[in-house]
């Protein structure tokens, strides 16, 4: 039990400082628009760079994890993302931000690694609260959001030691590689051995085999409306409170900290319902919820106050934060010997919604006008989830087949595919197709 406790309180601590890292844009893009004289699209195409950089080698983190371990994988994410925020600091066209963007962005997929380590040191009956708490590391994202706007302020234009170390916004990216190659040493140190790795004797083609099934790919759409969605508001909202409501950048900054707690701290709540009443019911009240909270948002003009704005988008935090857990307690029930491959997949699904979305709010936003679009589109989002949930369970009593079998401690679902080598807490099932 000390040893899944010390991988679970050290990948949350790594998680917290890398997430802190990948979201940094959100509110460093600010002072960036204003000294590279960006649009608002290219604002929106480097938010989502960063993005893009954690999202697309998901499941190649996920089954080196499995293969290798979480204490070496997780490691070297967290080394390999420094170099990036190092020379963020240095850009000085827009090209040299994106491509810097994509490199730090690296920190992102350090959520992979986290879910795949964390289940392969878990049993399955606390798989969702342990997953839960883990996840609950994306309170990194409000790091910046409170030290950001202050260290700007407060850390002289020229820097320290005569510009060797960089003043203004670049001194956050600084101060973000020195804590994470802190964090790699006391990952690396202080992490269990030997490791786990569920899938050491499995080839890679064979890891890769659970990508045939539908079910991953929903999975992925899923974690979009619940991850990729929260990615893109915790970077898009200080600009849209700056934009539309003219509020100063410190208060739009606190303001979407008030988003980020409820939608990153409330992940073991959700984990912990779903292992009790199961993940399927749980998503039918989250995309529910998030629609009729966006519907509102939407319409031009209907909400004028910010206080009264920021209450819906708290709101939608708090779906999204009990929604996050849930998708993820999906994968060991049905993938209990592959959830580095399948979590790996439905991350990189789930994440590129952090990619595009940014993009997509700031092109609707340029070519419409009208900035409640953002609204329009989460609303779309979330209500085709809602709609795609429903006609499977629809088509599964059609035929017959039991659709509430997430029922919590106890209960096996059987794996989609029969296991290769069982993991330390999941021995070989039966299969059936579901």
């Amino acid at each position: 039990m000390w040893g899944r406790n010390r991988v679970l309180a050290l990948s949350f601590t790594a998680f917290t400082v890398a997430f802190a890292v990948w979201m940094m844009l959100g509110v460093l893009g600010i002072p960036i628009r204003k000294e590279f004289g960006l649009s608002d699209a290219e604002l929106g195409l480097l938010l989502a760079a960063s993005a893009m950089g954690g999202s697309l080698p998901r499941m190649l983190a996920g089954v080196l994890t499995d293969k290798y371990g979480g204490r070496a994988v997780f490691t070297a994410f967290l080394l390999l993302t420094v170099p990036g925020a190092l020379l963020v600091t240095r850009a000085g066209s827009y090209p040299e931000l994106v491509l810097y963007a994509l490199w730090f962005g690296l920190a992102g997929n350090t959520f992979t690694i986290g879910i795949a380590w964390c289940s392969a040191w878990h049993p399955p009956e606390r798989q969702g609260l342990a997953l839960g708490v883990f996840g609950a590391g994306n309170v990194g994202a409000s790091a910046t959001k409170f030290i950001g706007p202050a260290l700007i302020a407060a850390v002289p234009a020229g820097g320290f030691l005569g510009g060797a170390i960089p003043g203004g916004w670049r001194f956050v990216p600084v101060l973000y590689a020195a804590m994470l190659v802190a964090m790699a040493a006391l990952l690396w140190f202080l992490s269990p051995t030997p490791d786990r790795k569920p899938g050491s004797a499995r080839s890679f083609l064979e890891m890769h085999r659970v990508l045939r099934f539908v079910r991953v790919w929903r999975f992925g759409l899923y974690y979009m409306v619940v991850f990729g969605a929260y990615v893109a508001l915790s970077l898009w909202l200080p600009k849209y409170y700056v934009d539309v409501f003219g509020l100063p950048l410190a208060t739009a900054a606190l303001l979407t900290t008030l988003f980020i707690f409820p939608a990153s701290l409330l992940r073991p709540v959700g984990g912990w319902v779903s292992d009790l009443i199961g993940a399927r019911k749980v998503m039918y009240f989250v995309f529910g919820s998030i629609a009729l909270l966006c519907l509102p948002l939407s319409l031009p003009g209907l909400v004028a106050s910010p206080w009264l704005f920021t209450l819906g988008v708290v709101a939608i935090g708090v779906s999204m934060g009990i929604g996050k857990a849930a998708v993820y307690r999906y994968i060991p029930d049905y993938f209990p010997n592959d959830v580095g491959a399948v979590g790996g997949m439905v991350g990189l699904l789930g994440a590129l919604g952090g990619f595009f979305l940014p993009a997509t709010f700031g092109y609707l936003d340029v070519a419409t006008g009208v900035p409640q679009t953002t609204w329009l589109v989460m609303l779309l989002l979330s209500g085709g989830s809602l709609v795609w949930l429903h006609a499977v369970v629809a088509s599964m009593r059609r035929a017959g087949i039991p659709y509430g079998f997430e029922r919590g401690p106890g209960t096996s679902v059987p794996s989609e595919i029969p296991p290769s080598r069982p993991s330390p807490f999941n021995q070989p099932n039966p299969e059936k197709p579901a």
